[in-house]
């Protein structure tokens, strides 16, 4: 069975190609994992839009209603960084859709990986910081909402820290949020999630991986996790133009292959999303993303 993967060629919202958030990513992305021989008949599945109840379990109604009807106040789109027009608004709902689909394939298969989401500054009542909805709070307790799971772990290895997913879930037991990222990175006002872990910039692969490799187990400790939500934000890599940490090629590598495996050696789904990346060179971040993919295929 070849790892499943979710894509809409919608998730790609047409901006110009010197916005700060480089949408002309995700078709790069499925290129790469096309040459890959990733992305083949059998292993892709179509994303359909989150519906609005699903969007309402993590978010405000009438935030939810905004995104819906591209009536989101300025300010509030100036925090996300642009305007919330109507490709902005399908975009946001069909990724935080295609998160529900690739965790729904994960606890069927074992894994699966969406080409897009990792949303984690949208918080509650709006979204900030080039995120509209959050896909992996909205999954999370899609899951739980329909008895799909009772206990869920969310690792965030994007390299901001996961302040909307903290917001969100934050008073949900059934889940438990990690985030390891930069100390001194955005957002400048952290919400505390179950457990933080701020890495000094500069942080390269050998203390990166170390440091990882103590945390997962005592995560595994804490529960039975019936899925895993990993972040894969590549934005940890030195080429990173938002990053400050300094991970290579291969420490990206090392690092999806000690997540995935620690999980996978357990029983325990994983659901990959590909979080941040930012890079002028599109097509190079395109294949750090793919990194993740071919990581997971491995464990498919």
């Amino acid at each position: 069975m070849p790892l499943q993967i979710v894509h809409h060629p919608d998730y790609d919202a047409g901006f110009a190609t010197n916005h700060r958030f480089p949408m002309s990513k995700y078709p790069l992305l499925m290129e790469a994992l096309r040459s890959r021989g990733l992305a083949g008949p059998g292993a892709l599945n179509t994303a359909e839009p989150a519906p609005a109840p699903w969007l309402k379990l993590a978010h405000a109604a009438t935030y939810v209603d905004q995104v819906v009807s591209c009536s989101v106040p300025e300010k509030i789109e100036r925090e996300i960084g642009f305007p919330v027009g109507p490709r902005v608004s399908l975009r946001a709902q069909l990724a935080t859709g295609g998160t529900v689909a690739a965790a729904r394939l994960a606890l069927r298969y074992g894994i699966a990986c969406n080409t897009a989401g990792g949303s984690h500054h949208a918080r509650r009542a709006q979204g900030a910081g080039f995120c509209t909805f959050n896909d992996v709070a909205v999954a999370s307790l899609v899951l739980l909402e329909e008895g799909a799971v009772q206990k869920v772990l969310v690792v965030d290895l994007d390299v901001h820290q996961g302040d909307g997913t903290a917001d969100i879930l934050g008073d949900e037991p059934r889940v438990f949020t990690f985030s390891m990222h930069g100390e001194r990175n955005y957002p400048t006002r952290k919400i505390a999630s179950d457990l933080d872990v701020a890495l000094p910039d500069g942080t390269g692969d050998a203390a990166y991986v170390e440091r990882l490799d103590t945390i997962l187990p005592e995560l595994s400790t804490r529960a039975h996790w019936d899925i895993v939500f990993y972040n894969a934000g590549v934005d940890v890599h030195a080429g990173d133009r938002l990053g400050r940490l300094a991970l290579s090629d291969n420490g990206l590598r090392a690092r999806d292959e000690m997540v995935i495996g620690h999980f996978r050696a357990l029983g325990i789904p994983v659901c990959g999303v590909i979080g941040g990346g930012y890079s002028t060179d599109v097509p190079a971040l395109a294949a750090r993303h793919a990194i993740l993919f071919e990581v997971a295929s491995g464990f498919a």
